[in-house]
């Protein structure tokens, strides 16, 4: 599955404050949100090479669209059933995803976490 291929590369990276959100019930749109925290630019940066390349290599994915890659505060990776979120802390902070579609089952991924319950 995509949404657990996302995580393993963002926890790869060192990710914070990682949440997989199941948008299936709330959205027609996209089925999963991986979220994550990075803490610098490079670490952004990282964490965004880390997913396109774990999804190009384990599933022959890449992304449909890619947005703020520029400036690294809130980059965002569509691959159409899942959207993968990474932001600085500030722009998490003040999007607040968790807040907006409360109505998600979402569920928060430690890096000692082996299995992710919501993606079995």
């Amino acid at each position: 599955m995509l949404a657990r291929l996302a995580v393993d590369a963002v926890l790869d990276k060192k990710a914070e404050e990682v949440v997989v959100m199941d948008m299936q019930a709330v959205s027609s749109i996209v089925d999963y949100f991986v979220l994550c925290t990075g803490n610098s630019d490079n670490q952004i940066k990282a964490i965004q090479e880390s997913v396109e390349e774990h999804l190009r290599k384990e599933a022959q994915e890449r992304p449909w669209h890619r947005e703020g890659q520029e400036h690294r505060q809130w980059v965002l990776l569509d691959y159409i059933d899942l959207v993968v979120h990474i932001f600085d802390r500030e722009r998490r902070a003040f999007y607040d995803l968790e807040r907006l579609w409360n109505d998600a089952p979402h569920e928060l991924i430690t890096s000692a976490q082996a299995d992710i319950e919501m993606l079995r």
